[in-house]
């Protein structure tokens, strides 16, 4: 095909379609001035070309409007065909306890949940450093790094409300499992209501890129997916409605696939969702989000359980916990959270494997070590341990008194307690073969469940600020 024989079918395409030439070549190529350089004599890789034909086959003269939807006075980044999963070199799937991370089997987090106080007692612990934050305009901003099913965000959002009612919100989380999203927003329509100067934004993207909603690799930011939703209406209702009504678009778009190297799930296409109300756009005009970047100095972070137990020092400080440093703002502060041990739970698992210890590293080595990371960067940071009477915290296995005190435990109560604390040790499900054939896990529950009169666990929080300018 030669170029006049391309400039004939994006005419004819423009013209059925309604869109001028420009706007064409930014949907399609990111490139505004793509026709005026055809008729000029320029020339196109095959991949360009590819990527206009695959965008006009996407998006039919009479089909459906492209998923990537734009706001009127802004362009957006047109939507690309989905990646391929991640698969191994040899090109079959890798092997699947080495891509297995505990987190991510849905089963045991939502029996874990729903039977233990931890998310409530993270929120109450995150809560009390919004005391200790000191928010400039135009907005409170807050960051959570793993929202999970959204029960500590959402608590978060509500003590944040009681505390700043008349500051508008900007509060961005990152999350890649699909069911964690839906969990998370199905909560969300209470607080639209309560807090109406609200922009929620969801997105898949790593660590380093999420803070500032900004895709540093070339590859996968030609393929960013932008959604914006203001909701209309004034009730919470009305809000449910319009965000239920994001599963196609999800369904579509916010799929993972597992890294061949590392193992863990990634992103087929980065996903940006802004969500607020329209009836208050007006006033949040300087907080909604752009593509290309925004702002990452968030005055409060969360990171609960942002990394596996056992992950490498190097990984929790490099990856995870240094790159949320640098995005605080002045006075921001960083609250992370994770599993101690030496708990109820942990018997359970030394009766079964009295070699396991799956929490390797403290408080005060990951600060050392994401100290060291920082260098220079973090001169203007202050890295709080504190006393193990302010870091600690419990949380329980909820029962009945009779669940415990009567001469047989139950059933249920067993398997729960089990769960609980296999969940909370990461252990993956090849070392569960052998155990629960023979059924010595529930002796094991069981002998502790009547020893200790309950279950109960201890996480360990840590906190890095920033200094006020």
């Amino acid at each position: 095909m030669n170029a006049q024989q391309l400039l004939q079918e994006i005419s004819d395409y423009c013209r059925q379609t309604g869109l001028a030439e420009s706007t064409f070549g930014r949907r399609a190529v990111n490139d505004g001035k793509l026709t005026a350089r055809l008729r000029n004599g320029g020339r196109i890789t095959t991949d360009t070309l590819d990527r206009i034909h695959g965008f006009m086959t996407a998006h039919p003269p009479l089909g459906p409007r492209p998923i990537v939807i734009e706001r009127p006075r802004e362009s957006r980044p047109t939507t690309m065909p989905p990646l391929q999963p991640a698969t191994a070199a040899s090109g079959t799937p890798a092997d699947p306890q080495r891509n297995f991370r505990f987190f991510d089997n849905r089963q045991k987090y939502l029996l874990f949940v729903n039977t233990c106080s931890e998310k409530w007692e993270v929120a109450h612990r995150v809560s009390e450093e919004l005391a200790h934050i000191h928010p400039r305009p135009p907005a409170v901003r807050l960051f959570d790094a793993g929202i999970g099913d959204g029960s500590v965000l959402t608590r978060v959002m509500r003590a944040a409300h009681d505390r700043f009612p008349h500051m508008p919100f900007y509060i961005v989380g990152k999350e890649i499992s699909l069911e964690d999203v839906r969990l998370t927003l199905q909560k969300m329509s209470d607080r639209f209501f309560e807090h109406p100067s609200t922009v929620l934004v969801l997105t898949n993207l790593a660590y380093a890129d999420a803070p500032s909603l900004a895709v540093k690799s070339v590859n996968a930011a030609s393929s960013l997916v932008w959604h914006e939703l203001p909701m209309i209406g004034n009730s919470a209702h009305q809000f449910e409605q319009q965000i239920m009504d994001l599963e196609p678009f999800l369904g579509l778009n916010w799929k993972a696939g597992v890294s061949p190297r590392t193992g863990n799930p990634v992103y087929e296409r980065p996903v940006v969702l802004v969500i607020y109300r329209e009836d208050h756009r007006f006033l949040l005009d300087p907080i909604i989000p752009k593509p290309g970047g925004t702002v990452a100095n968030y005055d409060l972070i969360i990171a609960s359980q942002p990394y596996r137990a056992r992950a490498s020092l190097e990984f929790k400080a490099q990856r995870v916990i240094a790159p949320l440093a640098r995005a605080l703002g002045p006075g921001g502060r960083l609250i992370a959270i994770h599993s101690h041990g030496h708990d109820p739970g942990m018997e359970i698992i030394q009766k079964v494997w009295p070699d396991d210890h799956p929490f390797i590293h403290d408080r005060h080595q990951i600060l050392k070590a994401v100290k060291h990371e920082l260098g220079q960067a973090g001169r203007d940071l202050n890295f709080n341990a504190y006393a193990d009477n302010r870091s600690l915290f419990r949380y329980v296995m909820h029962t009945l008194p009779s669940e415990i005190s009567d001469s047989s435990i139950g059933t249920s109560t067993l398997f729960a307690a089990w769960n609980a604390a296999i969940y909370v040790a990461q252990v993956e499900d090849d070392r569960l073969g052998d155990v629960v054939a023979d059924g010595r896990y529930l002796d094991a529950t069981r002998a502790v469940l009547r020893e200790r009169g309950g279950l109960w666990f201890f996480d360990e929080s840590y906190v890095i600020s920033r200094r006020r300018a």
